[in-house]
């Protein structure tokens, strides 16, 4: 098991809107623009394989290729890689540990990189997270009327069978949440304070608040 002292202070970062990765999650990612390739050529020479997900900024002003970055993101290993035909790359990272950016280094490399803290992400290291107060019931039937809502499917005995990280990380990162939002549900301290969350978020495009009709 890694441990922070294991994780390097400057990785590359990928900024993408409504792109939510959290610990112990994977995400899947298909590259194709020239920057980002390098960037996963770079990655997979390193021992750690690792990038960070790190959701842009609202600013006004702000330059289409260099939006200013939350200052918290999450970061994964490469744990999956295929290439297709025609030199694009479908990858999944794995969710490790949430990171503090300090600041962002400058250099020829044409992606983005940052100069990171782990402290006060220890628990993003260590065994699944649990929700001692979670009542399944309720939640299911609020996420069975925004999926009714939605017109979405889904697979109920295994969402209802999913040990509670493992629903809640995944709704979070699944559905289609504004990138804001989604930043709120990365930040929160805790598994409790993430499903409190997005219970609000459900509760919230049901009464009309987001007009969201599909899953990511």
């Amino acid at each position: 098991m890694l441990s922070q002292a294991d994780l390097p202070e400057i990785i590359p970062v990928f900024p993408l809107p409504g792109a939510l990765l959290l610990p112990r999650s994977r995400l899947p990612l298909h590259l194709f623009e020239p920057r980002y390739l390098a960037m996963l050529d770079d990655t997979l020479k390193t021992p750690e394989r690792l990038i960070g997900m790190v959701q842009p900024a609202k600013s006004p002003g702000e330059q289409p290729d260099q939006p200013p970055l939350h200052r918290i993101g999450c970061v994964g290993r490469v744990t999956q890689m295929s290439e297709t035909e025609d030199g694009r790359y479908m990858i999944t990272l794995t969710g490790i540990s949430r990171f503090r950016i300090g600041d962002e280094i400058e250099g020829f490399a044409p992606y983005r990189r940052a100069r990171v803290s782990w402290q006060g992400f220890e628990r993003d290291l260590g065994p699944a997270d649990c929700d001692p107060g979670f009542d399944r019931a309720a939640f299911m039937a609020v996420l069975g009327r925004y999926f009714e809502n939605r017109h979405l499917q889904a697979d109920w005995e295994t969402l209802k069978a999913a040990e509670d990280e493992l629903l809640i990380n995944s709704l979070s990162m699944l559905l289609g949440f504004d990138p804001e939002d989604k930043q709120a549900l990365l930040e929160a301290p805790s598994l409790t304070t993430r499903r409190e969350t997005l219970v609000t978020l459900l509760e919230y495009a049901l009464r009309g608040g987001d007009d969201t009709e599909t899953l990511q």
